[in-house]
């Protein structure tokens, strides 16, 4: 078992790191404080090969490996969790069309994201079903050779910005598992409303909205997969989407841990740095620890992805892990930089805003519990 990066991999990790520290570590506060969209980043990171991290090369994107998107992903959440999420969103609404759609969908949307350098949106959330997929209401009937589709969708990263949503709705009148339905829906249809940016707490350089659809009319070939597998379709689109999350998750904790670290540092109390103190010294070293044991969990679960044996287990052990970890690590970090830490100078403050999503987005760390309990107790 080897648990070195290749050369490969090792010198992708420079670069962006490199790319972080130059284009987006020094606007990262700038971005958050104005709440705006980071349009120019976002156009560096597609010249530099760092966006649509998960399309193939057959249809236009860089087609790293799993561990290579995981460490982008990290190092970019390292700089700003806002702005990595809203580039990992083209990955996350890939992953349906990736998983379940025809060829001819994957040609048709997937170049649209990586040669018309375009946005899409994943729209699974609704105001009445986050953690409950079955007791969502978004639903399509069948007329011709269309799908009407009506219902809101809400927390959709990328929503201003997206020329297509992928959504997932329910057959009118249908309640069981197999009554899901997804759909590619173009944003200029008819009947799709895009609601106003939400204000949030943390990710302000992300764009967050609502959708909905009043009797949008959506051709039948733009269905991923066959009617009725939906929910298989969508939820297996989690399960690669969430090692990604736990390393969203790595990069928070990591820059936070990192501002820590320097502060600890330079900080004197005393007449010495406060990182002679045995308490200043404990926090960081389980700072430290946690970090890498999120990493290994994170690593492993998108090495099985890359194996093509994702695990659900490992993709949930590596999310909740890690995103645990970046509360922890940046409630931690605001500590140590006692009431500076409290001051909006300081990244360790946006940190820990950030952080708290990690523990809620993609499947809080409830549900990923639950996700674990059932499949240790099936074993």
């Amino acid at each position: 078992m080897d648990f070195k990066l290749n050369d490969e991999q090792l010198a992708i990790q420079a670069m962006t790191r490199d790319f972080v520290n130059n284009e987006i570590i020094p606007v990262a506060r700038e971005f958050d404080e104005a709440e705006t969209f980071p349009t120019q980043v976002m156009d560096k990171l597609r010249d530099y090969g760092l966006f649509n991290l998960s399309i193939p090369e057959q249809y236009g994107g860089p087609g790293v490996d799993k561990i290579s998107q995981a460490i982008i992903v990290e190092e970019i959440a390292r700089g700003c969790a806002g702005i990595a999420t809203s580039a990992e969103a083209n990955s996350l609404s890939s992953y349906p069309i990736l998983v379940g759609a025809s060829e001819e969908v994957k040609k048709k949307y997937l170049n649209r994201l990586t040669e018309e350098r375009q946005y899409a949106s994943f729209a699974l959330t609704e105001p009445q079903a986050g953690s409950d997929v079955m007791g969502m209401s978004t639903n399509v009937e069948k007329v011709g050779d269309e799908y009407i589709l009506n219902g809101e969708k809400c927390f959709i990263t990328n929503a201003s910005y997206a020329h297509f949503f992928v959504v997932l709705a329910k057959l009118k009148g249908e309640q069981s598992s197999k009554s899901f339905v997804a759909l590619v829906v173009e944003r200029e249809s008819e009947g799709v409303l895009v609601g106003p940016k939400e204000k949030k707490m943390g990710l302000r350089a992300s764009d967050t909205a609502s959708v909905t659809f009043n009797d949008v009319r959506v051709p039948i070939s733009n269905r991923i997969g066959d009617e009725g597998e939906g929910f298989k379709i969508f939820m297996k689109a989690l399960a690669y989407a969430r090692p990604m999350v736990g390393a969203q998750s790595l990069g928070v904790a990591q820059g936070a841990y990192e501002e820590a670290l320097a502060y600890s540092k330079e900080r004197k109390q005393f007449r010495q740095p406060i990182s002679n103190f045995q308490a200043i010294q404990f926090m960081l070293a389980d700072m430290a620890m946690n970090i890498e044991a999120s990493r290994l969990l994170v690593h492993k679960s998108a090495y099985l992805l890359q194996e093509g044996t994702p695990s659900t287990l490992a993709a949930s052990f590596g999310k909740c892990f890690a995103a645990d970890t970046a509360m922890k690590v940046a409630t931690d970090a605001v500590q140590i930089f006692g009431g500076y830490g409290y001051i909006r100078e300081y990244a360790v403050e946006k940190h820990f805003r950030d952080a708290k999503i990690m523990q809620i987005y993609e499947g809080t760390n409830q549900i990923q519990r639950v996700v674990i309990a059932k499949e240790i107790l099936q074993d």
